[in-house]
This record gives C-alpha cells, structure tokens and sequence, in this order.
C-alpha cells in the first residue's frame, strides 16, 4: 500500500517525536501502524516559489491546520515532512519510499489564457512558458538537493499531477468542442521531457512515473479521457517511464468504478509494445459520499458500505498482475475533498481505516488477501463488534 498526508504531525515516527500533543498522538500511531511501502509527496509549486528570483522555499511555515480547520500544529513546509519520513525510514526499513508527485504553476511561469477554458481558471492551471520550463528543472535538482540533505533518496518522480483535468492542465481543448483534440498531452509531454532529462543529472537510480490521470471515463469538454490522453503521448515519453500510475476511486454501490478507468488504461499500453510489460501502480484512490469527493453523508451503515466498495477494488487489482502498488488518499480528511481514514477533527476513524490496516501493517505483500474487516461488515457496530 500507499499512503498521501500532508501534515508532517501525523507522520513522525514515535522515537523521533516522543511528546505530540494529545489529540495528535493517538493518530500518528495509528497511521504507523499502516506501515505504508509508499509515501506520495505533494509539491505545490506555485504556493513554493511565488517570485522566480528566489529559489523554492522548502521551509514554508504551515499553520498546521486542514484548511483552517484544527486541530492544528504548525510546520516548516515540506522540509518537516520529509524529515518526518525519513523518522519512518529509520525506525521500520522498507517503508515510506518516496514518489514525488508536482503541480500547481506560478502565475511568472504560466501562459496567459486561451482554450476552452472554465471562467475562474487561473495561473496555476495553466501550460508552462519556456521560462518556466528551465525553474522547473530547478525545481527537480533543488528538491533532490533537500531530500538528500534530509537522509531521504527520492527514486520515484511523477511529472505532473492529473495532467488530463482542468484543475492541473487548462485548457485541455483549443476549441470547446468535445471532439478537439486534446492539448494537454503536448503540454505535459514538455514536462516529462524536462523532468526525464534532469534525472539523467541526478545521482542514484532515478525512475519516472506517469501519468497520474484522473479517472475520467470518457472525452470531456474540458477533461481528457485515459485512452485518449495515452493515444496522444509521443514514444520517446510513453516508453521512458518504469511506472504507469492511474487515479481511480471506489464509488459507493458501484465496486466496478474504481476498475473501469484501470481497464482503459491497461488498454491504452497494451497499444504500445513498449509499455505492455511495466507495472501499474494507483497513485490515488480511497471512498467517502455519494459522489467521491463529496461531503460525507449518511450514518454508519452507509460507511461500511464505503468501505465494503473499496475492498471489492482493492481484491480486483490485488488479482491483476500488472497492479503492483494502491494509494490511499489521504489519512486525515481533507474538508474540500473528504476520502481519508480518519475525520477532519481527529475524532474518529472511520471503517476504511481497518480495511488499509487489513492490506497494509505487518501483511506480507503477496501474502493473500485479507478478510473484509468486521468495521466494514454489514451489521457491526462502531466499534466493529457485530451488531
């Protein structure tokens, strides 16, 4: 398994940090205790380099809140963060490897608007300049320089985060019609090159990832679907990379949802010789409301059936050979997009925390697949006792 959280509070391990604060402290254990093989690192360019004449603050202050929501402890930017995997590292071998995975465009680096674009798109969304391709590059050496400073090797690099959505890449269309082609595969084949040619510089065994798509099913007006992004990759990219990763979230009552943007995938590389053998892995999934991303709805009977349409896609991939690796997203609940094990206040976990314990902890990684958790069963009660 593999894990997303973006608080460095929750992921110290205990014998680098032996006083959290209590409403902290019984959460950092629990997330231990996933013993996650992965660890995804979100880098926020634009939020860590505003000013193109001043280098990428890694030391950030962070009030340590989920979107101004407590309890809050604050930090010092990803510099905290890594140093708090790398606190994992030491204290269980074999876990939080690192993928690094960059979005979000300076407004100096962005191109100005164009396409068919949603009225409140901003810089950040948008492709990159020639100018902002060289910061890039930068970027990518200057996080290798702190990882490495900090005791963490950085193997895994992911160019770009959901390349084929407007949130990550606008437009995706020059015009605003469904049949145009998409755009975005050129802007972030830039992106793939640049970053491919600086971990040729780097030290180490240095491996790319792609693409990281959101789970789209089909060609939106402003969106890419997975076949039709893939389609679009020239060769040199599509065959540079070690890892295809693919975003896919378990709706509830519908198991298969999580699978259909997977299938496509494996579609769109059984394609291209070149990719036909290399492993999957899913950089983004996990469960929570009617509408994934949505806010949280119903009571206990509804989340164990959250957590019962998450298992049915963990056991799907857990089959296919091509899957080698599934990433919960995230620990904490994340207000804007609640899919995590735990709520937003530290209150509670809820039933799908058992189930990535179940997957993850001390179980061998081809060992068998886990029982469905008694959290997760129809019938249990909050406590996961039968009911």
């Amino acid at each position: 398994m593999g894990l997303t959280e973006t608080r460095p509070t929750l992921l110290w391990s205990s014998a680098a940090q032996t006083a959290l604060p209590a409403e902290f402290a019984p959460w950092r254990d629990r997330l231990a205790a996933l013993k996650p093989r992965w660890f995804r690192l979100l880098v926020d360019w634009a939020v860590l380099q505003p000013d193109p004449a001043q280098p990428p603050n890694w030391s950030l202050h962070n009030d340590g809140c989920e979107r101004g929501r407590p309890p809050c402890l604050a930090f010092d930017g990803v510099r905290d963060v890594l140093r708090a995997v790398a606190s994992q590292q030491r204290a269980v071998p074999g876990t939080f490897e690192v993928l690094v995975s960059i979005y979000g465009v300076p407004p100096w680096a962005a191109a100005p608007p164009g396409g068919c674009e949603r009225p409140d798109t901003g810089p950040r969304s948008r492709p990159i300049t020639d100018q902002g391709l060289v910061a890039y590059r930068a970027l990518i050496r200057s996080l290798d320089a702190l990882a490495r400073a900090e005791g963490v090797t950085v193997r895994w690099w992911s160019p770009w985060n959901e390349p084929n959505g407007p949130l990550f890449v606008s437009p995706q269309r020059a015009v605003c019609d469904r049949g145009a082609p998409l755009v975005s595969p050129a802007v972030f084949t830039r992106l793939a090159r640049a970053m491919r040619a600086e971990l040729r510089d780097l030290p180490g065994d240095q491996r790319l990832v792609l693409a990281e798509l959101a789970g789209l099913p089909s060609p939106q007006l402003r969106g890419g679907g997975v076949e039709e992004f893939y389609a679009a990759l020239p060769d040199d990219v599509l065959c540079s990379a070690a890892v295809y990763a693919q975003h896919a979230y378990a709706e509830r009552g519908r198991p298969e949802s999580a699978q259909a943007p997977v299938d496509q995938l494996e579609t769109a590389l059984d394609r291209r010789p070149c990719a036909r053998e290399k492993p999957i892995w899913i950089t983004e999934t996990g469960v929570g409301g009617q509408d994934v991303g949505g806010d949280r709805t119903g009571g206990l009977a509804t989340l164990r059936r959250d957590c019962r349409a998450l298992d049915a896609a963990l056991r799907r991939w857990d089959l296919d050979p091509r899957v080698e690796a599934a990433f919960q997203y995230t620990f904490r609940d994340d207000p804007a997009f609640p899919v995590g094990l735990v709520d937003v206040g530290l209150t509670r976990p809820w039933p799908a925390y058992d189930l990535w314990l179940a997957w993850g902890g001390d179980r061998p990684p081809a060992g068998p697949a886990p029982a469905l958790p008694a959290a997760c069963a129809a019938g249990a009660d909050a406590d996961g006792a039968p009911g």
